[in-house]
């Protein structure tokens, strides 16, 4: 059985993750964090989930490798913990920088690192980090100043993973979403056409095909999953 780690469980497109990948057979290892209130309603005997900080890096290690120990791989891991904040630079101090490169970057990293290092070992895996528009292009930043920078980072990880990683069967990805259809955001705008916008189930089914036999060959990715809007 192939192994995924999840983070983010409780969200939207967490929750969309670890259900596509647990009905295509794979052990979800997924994580929440320490007093989440949300929590998970998925059950099966092929989730297993744990309270980590991600924002602790030796946390964030010992549950990679204890996963990697428990599983003896871990195939892909589908980073999808972050956050949103407004600000133009008026706005926004090296304060706000700060909290949004540890919510966006420092959570994806912690986990991607010692993912990354178990892969190399392993020969093969396949890792996906969530982009967003604004990190993409920095022009798309206006009013978010510290969000996009923060995201913006994970495609500069991404490179770099994929160039220490060439000559292995080990590829990082970078999903890119517009609008995600989630209750949030409908109640955030109420007033816009939903069907524009795009289904975490469709995100997570874009992600797995990534980790299929179909896709094998594909390196470096950037998946623009952006529906109709």
């Amino acid at each position: 059985m192939k192994t995924i780690i999840i983070t983010g469980a409780s969200g939207n497109m967490g929750q969309a993750v670890v259900k596509k990948f647990m009905a295509e057979g794979y052990m979800v290892v997924s994580t929440l964090a320490p007093n989440d209130p949300t929590g998970i309603a998925i059950q099966g005997k092929n989730l297993e989930t744990a309270m980590v900080d991600l924002a602790n890096e030796e946390d964030a290690r010992q549950f990679v490798e204890f996963a990697a120990v428990k599983h003896g791989n871990i195939d892909v891991v589908v980073l999808t913990v972050g956050g949103f904040a407004m600000g133009k630079i008026a706005d926004t101090k090296t304060a706000d920088v700060l909290k949004q490169y540890q919510l966006n970057f420092e959570t994806a990293y912690n986990v991607a690192r010692p993912a990354f290092l178990q892969m190399m070992q392993q020969g093969y895996g396949r890792i996906f980090l969530i982009g967003s528009r604004p990190g993409l292009n920095m022009k798309n930043s206006n009013g978010m100043v510290a969000y996009g920078l923060s995201k913006s980072l994970l495609f500069r990880l991404a490179e770099i993973l994929n160039e220490e990683a060439k000559g292995a069967n080990i590829v990082t990805s970078v999903v890119v979403p517009s609008t995600i259809d989630t209750p949030q955001n409908r109640n955030s705008m109420p007033d816009a056409d939903f069907n524009n916008w795009v289904k975490p189930d469709a995100i997570a089914s874009a992600v797995y095909f990534h980790c299929t036999e179909e896709a094998a060959s594909l390196r470096e990715p950037v998946l623009k999953i952006y529906g109709n809007s």
